[in-house]
């Protein structure tokens, strides 16, 4: 019992020394909701349709469900998010048992070049390429397997993207 006594107490600081590091909230400096987001349509420069609505639909929902910034819905907002889509590649992973050069299985890869600017000041707070990706398995057809797969990649690149933004690492 008196070990227990002894015991008890050094656990309990070693596990509760563990929580030190942990931080609550935003780990940018801001308060959390303290500041606005627009996020403007991003560019689709590639040759798959719909990806620019889709990502900057996915960005959208991913920064309100984050709460770190609030999202400008109406007007303006204290940081303005634009952005263009580079780059849509997909590459062939698993091959089909009876045809060793047809894809079974592909990754799927997007490219998108952010610039996230303060309103006021015109302070540049992000400008780089961000990356997502996602795996898609060819079932019927390759058409139809994509159409499934563009939901998954942009909110995959939202969540990096969202990430950047949330932590401040520029």
């Amino acid at each position: 019992m008196r070990a227990l006594k002894i015991l008890f107490p050094g656990l309990a600081a070693f596990l509760l020394a563990g929580c030190a590091c942990y931080h609550l909230g935003a780990v940018n400096g801001t308060v959390a909701g303290e500041k606005s987001i627009e996020v403007l349509p991003f560019n689709n420069q590639t040759l798959n349709p719909r990806l620019g609505d889709t990502l900057t639909q996915s960005l959208r929902e991913r920064l309100q469900t984050d709460a770190t910034y609030h999202l400008a819905t109406h007007g303006a907002g204290d940081v303005v998010v634009t952005g263009v889509i580079r780059q849509y590649t997909r590459q062939g992973l698993g091959f089909l048992t009876t045809d060793a050069a047809t894809p079974e299985d592909y990754r799927v890869d997007v490219v998108a070049h952010v610039i996230a600017r303060e309103r006021l000041s015109g302070k540049l707070i992000l400008d780089k390429d961000v990356k997502g990706h996602t795996f898609v398995h060819i079932g019927a057809d390759l058409a139809s397997a994509e159409r499934q797969a563009l939901p998954l990649v942009a909110e995959d690149l939202a969540q990096n993207i969202a990430e950047i933004l949330d932590e401040g690492v520029w």
